[in-house]
């Protein structure tokens, strides 16, 4: 197959672009600059409105991961990055794909957990649950949204929901292990707080399911079947790397460090399940938290 990745040096974008190419596949990147004349790919200005259209003419699969690093302080001027980085990208993809003359077969665009919202524990999540309310879920409304020009023009469409993806080389676990490898890492606020998250290693398995099974499209939670509370996955995280977890973070101390991002990314969540995925027959490499991240690490 001919494969287009946009974020393809992103770490889903460079575990796809491994997998498919050890597939024997060919990989395609969206490319934001063209000042490397050595590099291959398709370039595109989300700005400018641009992209070599013509380059994707009889590409089998588009899959788009680009945008801007939610992980930030979120000012009011980086909201608006975060928010447009993705809504005007896909609208620019979603457009020039569903125009074109030879149509790839499956789209599959990135979106987030997030857009579900905050909710506890005892509260199950899935693919027909509402949108829920705050800036995340309004992101990935507007996100998905634009995505539905490429459905209407006969392209199957995934939204691919993704939760806390694990890996050593990126993401938040990345960002962790430091402070647990010190010793110094513990449960962020009250430690209630849902992490729905999915194996890094899992992902490409899971979109070679969706390449395989046509009658999958919409959304999709790209999660395991078992979330953890913040409480449980630190202890576990602990127990993996060998290293006391003894030190919480007070929420009021994430409050102060990282403002309305913090609150969001770090002391909210929500128990969400792949129902869709596991109706459809797909089978769980790293089902529980223990396994994956003792693969990731």
């Amino acid at each position: 197959m001919n494969i287009v990745i946009s974020g393809s040096t992103g770490m889903i974008g460079r575990a796809l672009t491994d997998y498919f190419r050890r597939e024997g596949h060919v990989v395609n990147p969206l490319l934001r600059s063209t000042k490397d004349s050595n590099a291959q790919g398709i370039y595109w200005n989300i700005n400018a409105g641009t992209i070599e259209e013509q380059k994707l003419e009889g590409q089998d699969i588009v899959i788009h991961l680009a945008g801007a690093n939610i992980s930030e302080r979120w000012t009011p001027e980086y909201k608006k990055i975060i928010k447009s980085s993705r809504v005007d990208s896909t609208r620019l993809l979603a457009r020039t794909i569903a125009n074109l003359k030879n149509k790839p077969r499956l789209f599959i665009s990135a979106s987030a957990i997030g857009y579900y919202g905050n909710h506890s524990a005892n509260v199950n999540i899935d693919e027909d649950s509402p949108v829920g309310l705050g800036f995340l879920p309004e992101v990935c409304n507007r996100w998905e949204d634009e995505t539905r020009v490429a459905a209407q023009a006969g392209i199957r469409v995934v939204n691919l929901r993704f939760g806390v993806v694990l890996s050593k080389n990126g993401g938040a676990l990345a960002k962790m292990l430091p402070i647990f490898n010190f010793g110094l890492g513990g449960v962020l606020g009250q430690g209630d707080q849902m992490m729905s998250w999915g194996s890094l290693n899992e992902i490409p398995l899971i979109i070679q399911h969706i390449i395989q099974t046509q009658s999958l499209s919409g959304p999709l939670n790209a999660v395991s079947p078992r979330a953890v509370t913040n409480k449980v996955f630190t202890r576990i995280l602990g127990e993996v790397i060998k290293r006391p977890v003894f030190l919480p973070v007070p929420a009021m101390g994430i409050h102060l460090l990282f403002g309305e991002m913090g609150k969001s990314l770090l002391l909210e969540g929500a128990n969400v399940t792949p129902k869709r995925l596991l109706t459809m027959g797909y089978v769980f490499k790293y089902p529980d938290l223990r396994s994956a991240l003792q693969d990731a690490l």
